[in-house]
């Protein structure tokens, strides 16, 4: 398969449900077969009725049907290509139809209208146990999940170590899945979905419910099946596993793609929707400012060492953040400090104020506090601060306002910065210029 052909291919995909109608229906093909042979004239009257459009376009959203109950496309008009070997993220907050679009690109799900063509062998972990027969024990379900995926008992057999290991579920690979805890079952089902090789993988939040250690392990093998040309979708609100995991993300908003691009920049476009893009906030109204009965915030801002307030800055220059606050009750033990986070939404870092000047208790009146950043320490992009005054004895917070700024930090590859003379990618929370040394020897002859 030539690596640059497409493996998914959608064309205007619709899903719609019915609102009342969903806990009725069944979804699958085999399902609505049972329901039609067990109730031939109600079933006609209740599926024809989810199926009838009508007036109805997609666009309209959640619309009415002959007047009684309501329509909810979870999917609208969704077209996008998947090249082989490509690991793309699909991320929306909940109900923008992730899932849904999960599984009908993995057959679970039918389509309303449109297509979606896959080319190669799909495995999917879409929900805690999925292709798992409970009766089954573990054992005979890594066999049957081979052998829908084509697989011959001999190639299953080369694998079955691997998946048994992986997942840690040795002890218990002949006891039924019926058994299996929520984590078990996690484990041994996304070791088979893995590990038989299919040429698509698809991976849904399910990896949430895991532990920390196997979430790692998980990473990695979705790393290493992408390295060796299989495609992985993945679905997941932890925004820093997919752009670690991805090279692509779409972004979709109520059943649309609202995005499709880079990783790194659907996903901080997700991130920061809504956010403040300022780098200077001031209240000018005391009674409006946050804070207590003890001290108030009246403005933050990001400055250069000329005193300038700037929206983006180079990497290799210190940058200030001025804190202007307000104590209203004398000799009370206060700690100015900043939260830093960037467009990932990672806390980069803590600083407080070490001033050794105003450690003790502070008499009323105004301050301006300044906190230097030096230059060659934060890697480009959007950073986001959080402006934090807590008392002391009893520790109390006065105010807190998450992400009350933000600046731009620029890489302006004049080839002095941490990057010297390296035009690529540089990954990472932080790129620090460090100083670098090398020893050589002659080759002794």
């Amino acid at each position: 398969m030539n690596s640059e052909k497409n493996v998914i291919t959608v064309e205007g995909l619709h899903k719609h449900y019915r609102i009342g109608l969903k806990e009725k229906m069944n979804d699958s093909f085999l399902g609505a077969t049972l329901d039609f042979f067990k109730s031939p004239l109600t079933n006609y009257r209740k599926y024809r009725s989810l199926y009838r459009f009508d007036d109805i376009t997609p666009d309209q959203g959640t619309t009415s049907i002959s007047g009684s109950d309501n329509v909810i496309w979870a999917l609208n008009n969704v077209s996008f290509n998947v090249k082989r070997g490509e690991v793309l993220g699909v991320i929306g907050n909940n109900g923008a139809g992730k899932t849904t679009l999960l599984k009908v690109l993995s057959k679970i799900t039918t389509p309303s209208c449109g297509r979606a063509k896959i080319y190669g062998k799909i495995s999917s972990l879409l929900e805690v146990g999925t292709g798992f027969h409970p009766e089954l024990t573990g054992r005979e379900n890594i066999y049957l999940n081979g052998t829908i995926l084509g697989m011959r008992k001999r190639e299953i057999d080369g694998k079955f170590d691997e998946i048994v290991d992986f997942s840690g579920v040795e002890k218990f690979i002949d006891t039924p899945v019926k058994r299996y805890s929520v984590g078990m079952k996690v484990r041994l089902g996304f070791s088979v979905a893995a590990f038989l090789e299919p040429d698509i993988l698809v991976i849904d939040e399910v990896l949430a419910v895991g532990d920390s250690d196997f979430q790692k392990k998980c990473l990695q093998k979705m790393e290493s099946v992408g390295k060796h040309g299989r495609t992985v979708l993945f679905v997941s609100h932890n925004m820093q596993m997919v752009t670690r995991l991805c090279s692509r993300a779409i972004l979709l908003e109520r059943g649309q793609i609202k995005d499709d691009g880079p990783a790194d920049s659907v996903v901080a476009a997700y991130l920061t929707s809504g956010r403040v893009r300022s780098s200077e906030r001031v209240w000018k109204n005391k009674l409006e400012s946050p804070g207590g009965d003890v001290a108030r915030l009246l403005a933050v801002r990001v400055k250069n060492d000329a005193g300038q307030v700037l929206e983006s800055f180079d990497i290799r220059k210190p940058i200030g953040i001025e804190m202007e606050y307000e104590v209203i009750k004398s000799d009370y033990l206060l700690l100015p400090h900043y939260n830093i986070f960037n467009e990932a939404g990672e806390w980069l870092f803590t600083t407080i104020d070490t001033d050794p000047n105003w450690r003790g208790r502070r008499p009323a009146g105004s301050y301006t506090a300044t906190a230097w950043i030096p230059g060659n320490f934060f890697s480009e992009g959007l950073m986001f601060v959080q402006s934090s005054l807590f008392t002391l004895e009893p520790r109390t917070v006065q105010f807190e306002p998450r992400d009350v700024v933000s600046f731009q930090v620029v890489d302006s590859l004049d080839n002095n910065s941490a990057r010297g003379d390296w035009p690529g990618t540089m990954k990472g929370a932080v790129r620090p210029l460090l100083k670098w040394t090398n020893d050589y020897e002659k080759p002794k002859f």
